[in-house]
């Protein structure tokens, strides 16, 4: 369930990311020039500050507000619909979003990143989403979700059974910070064992006798990784998850070569209190059993009397 909702997240924000950086440029048309900073503005006009230069050719910022309008145009007119008929159906029927839900929200999304300012630095960096807009985008969200599933009732039964039938998604979030050393034979392997016992580091054992080229100059060190990580060995990676920080598993096969595994670090993550969780999961069982958005939006635009007066 928390992977389909943080996909279908992702995907909001990537078809709206194009939309918001347009806004941002075209605001940017309405503010006045400064003379300072371009002293020719004043002669140009706002439509004909140049902003590129291609040889000879000279690309306005007329001419980017015009390409963008007639590319994304529409879909940030019905963004903009959409939003203010959610906000004028909120009004009316008192459905608020309160802060303490967006900052769930927030947290939510943060999972599987290593803190939150690397969340907000991709954030922005891939999407163009400062804080306050990812913020506002949240909220947008939220308060649409509320409208959607008003009215449906989700038993505290229906969601114990869903959470019962669903353990491995409410586990917390494990991750490891391991290092290992790679082994031709149980032999090699037994060897590095020794070189262990009379007090040599791993990180020397492994620059001296493994095989792995990746990892080799760097002590055998494969950093931070989630206990489900797909590119570790299964068999490595449940000898690596029973041992506490510090400890050294026994030779494990993998592929044909005998792997020793170093825990360094262990951290926990939990995904929520069992009362967030709850109502997570109250959500979006409730969401499951709503009209699709797309209807809900449709039957709101015709409550609400839209009119599109102009087309891009």
């Amino acid at each position: 369930m928390r992977n389909v909702k943080v996909l279908w997240g992702l995907i909001v924000v990537l078809l709206t990311a194009v939309v918001i950086l347009s806004s941002v440029l075209m605001a940017q048309t309405l503010q006045p020039p400064d003379s300072d900073k371009h002293p020719d503005q004043s002669q140009n006009g706002g439509e004909t500050r140049i902003v590129a230069t291609v040889g000879t050719k000279n690309i306005t910022i007329g001419e980017v507000e015009e390409q963008l309008i007639q590319k994304y145009g529409n879909q940030q007119l019905n963004q903009m619909i959409d939003q203010e008929v959610i906000r004028a159906e909120a009004e009316t029927q008192g459905i608020v979003v309160s802060e303490s839900e967006i900052q769930q929200e927030l947290e939510r999304m943060q999972q599987g990143y290593d803190s939150e300012s690397q969340f907000y630095e991709l954030m922005k960096e891939q999407l163009g989403f400062t804080p306050e807009a990812l913020k506002k985008d949240v909220y947008n969200k939220l308060l649409g979700d509320k409208i959607t599933i008003q009215g449906i009732v989700i038993t505290d039964q229906e969601v114990e059974a869903y959470m019962l039938a669903h353990q491995e998604e409410f586990k917390p979030r494990v991750q490891l910070k391991l290092q290992h050393i790679v082994s031709a034979n149980r032999e090699q392997a037994q060897r590095a064992l020794d070189d262990l016992a009379k007090g040599q580091s791993f990180a020397q054992v492994a620059r001296e006798r493994s095989l792995d080229d990746a990892t080799r100059d760097s002590g055998g060190d494969l950093g931070w990784l989630d206990d489900d990580d797909p590119f570790i060995h299964p068999a490595v990676m449940k000898a690596a998850i029973s041992l506490k920080p510090g400890e050294v598993s026994k030779p494990v096969e993998a592929d044909g070569r005998y792997v020793i595994v170093r825990v360094a670090d262990r951290k926990e993550q939990s995904k929520g209190s069992p009362e967030v969780l709850r109502e997570q999961v109250r959500k979006e069982l409730a969401l499951r059993e709503a009209p699709p958005l797309k209807e809900t939006l449709e039957n709101l635009r015709k409550k609400w009397n839209v009119t599109i007066r102009e087309s891009f």
